[in-house]
């Protein structure tokens, strides 16, 4: 490619980057060639300029690549599209998040704490704290991780198995909590569930309706589903177990997760059932980092409240950084990344401050994961490049 002569070499390294040539891809190029890496996508956004990278495969048998078009489980990134949801109805001034939970479901009026469990017997004590939409979003209500009912042993258990939302909040408020909410964290798909029950109870759609209608649809993201149809499973991400120094194994399902995808025994889950794919969720964590507004120029949640109750912890100092559904920094700082990762390895985080993003797509369990030192190292030099666009408008015929 005979370009060096017509721009300069940092406009011809930006010329580069969208062709896929670049040092992200050079990183992780040798872990897919020994198989312990089967496919992964790196998407990289730096004020402006974007470079997108998909190594490997989405299916390692038939040698089909991946793409950014792929359907994969996202997992418990669906907490922060909860947490948005919640937002809105925040910045709408229908709910507050210091409001008690009980104010929209009643059944969690009084709750009864595990204060202690010797040799099997457990005592039970009523909680002296009120339970906050606030404290069920940011893993401070006292829940477990999933209910029993839910458990992945289960044939038909797991996130998306099991009950529908408004069940689950039910069961939850008919057990013991495991600490006096507020005072400690436990991550819980189920405090997640609970706030998204909140949002069917003040809405009166389903949870996922009202995500559709007010956030999905709004930004184009049309392959964002709890579930997911027959044609995006034919382009899934195929999951695989990792091992050291051995090629990754093909997973037929997980057991959080479990075939089929999308008939009757799979319910909406808000701590972590949503599908998506590279070029969607890209929609969506884009619109945080832009404080509220999409690509497309459509605003979901303001500025401000972008900055306040997703962009930074909700928690009590001591117990760490945690918003609503999204990690988040406790103190407001132009160097701090906020967003979310996923059980099979997926995360996405955005800098509103610097116009920033990083987003990675796999489908792995298992470890250890040795490429992901290079990775991070391709993208420190992404995001520490400077780019000057100037020759490559003047090379195409575009303008500033």
């Amino acid at each position: 490619m005979k370009i060096k002569n017509m721009m300069s070499l940092a406009a011809a390294l930006a010329f580069m980057v969208a062709f896929g040539e670049n040092a992200m891809e050079t990183a992780l190029k040798p872990w897919v060639d020994s198989g312990e890496l089967p496919g992964a996508i790196s998407i990289l956004y730096n004020n402006g300029t974007e470079e997108v990278t998909c190594v490997g495969y989405a299916d390692v048998a038939t040698k089909r690549p991946i793409t950014v078009n792929d359907a994969f489980m996202q997992c418990s990134q669906t907490k922060g599209f909860c947490g948005v949801t919640i937002a809105k109805l925040v910045e709408e001034g229908k709910i507050s998040l210091d409001d008690p939970v009980s104010k929209y479901l009643p059944e969690f009026r009084t709750l009864w704490v595990v204060s202690d469990n010797t040799n099997g017997t457990k005592t039970l004590t009523k909680a002296k704290n009120v339970l906050t939409v606030r404290m069920v979003m940011n893993h401070t209500g006292g829940f477990p991780f999933e209910l029993p009912a839910k458990d992945r042993s289960i044939p038909g258990g797991g996130w998306s198995g099991g009950m529908p939302l408004r069940s689950v909040a039910a069961t939850a408020a008919s057990m013991p909590i495991l600490f006096e909410p507020g005072t400690k964290s436990c991550y819980s798909n189920t405090g997640i569930d609970i706030g998204a029950a909140i949002v069917e109870k003040v809405t009166g759609m389903k949870w996922e309706v009202y995500l559709k209608k007010t956030v999905l649809d709004p930004l184009g993201m049309a392959n964002t589903t709890c579930w997911p149809t027959e044609e995006m499973l034919k382009t899934m991400v195929e999951s695989y177990h990792c091992a050291k120094g051995k090629p990754a194994k093909y997973m037929f399902q997980h057991g959080w997760q479990q075939r089929p995808y999308n008939d009757s025994h799979v319910f909406a889950s808000a701590g972590a059932g949503l599908w998506t794919t590279a070029a969607d969720q890209l929609k969506f964590y884009k619109m945080l980092m832009n404080l509220g507004v999409g690509d497309n120029g459509v605003r979901i949640l303001k500025e401000e409240t972008v900055k306040s109750i997703l962009a930074l912890g909700t928690r009590p100092a001591k117990l760490g950084g945690y918003s609503l559904g999204l990690t988040a920094p406790v103190k407001d700082d132009e160097n701090a990344w906020f967003g979310h990762g996923g059980a099979w390895g997926t995360n996405c985080m955005v800098n509103w401050h610097k116009k920033q993003l990083k987003l990675w797509v796999v489908q792995l369990e298992g470890g250890p994961r040795p490429w992901e030192k290079a990775r991070d190292k391709a993208a420190d030099q992404f995001f520490k490049q400077k780019i000057d666009n100037s020759s490559i408008n003047e090379y195409t015929g575009r303008t500033k």
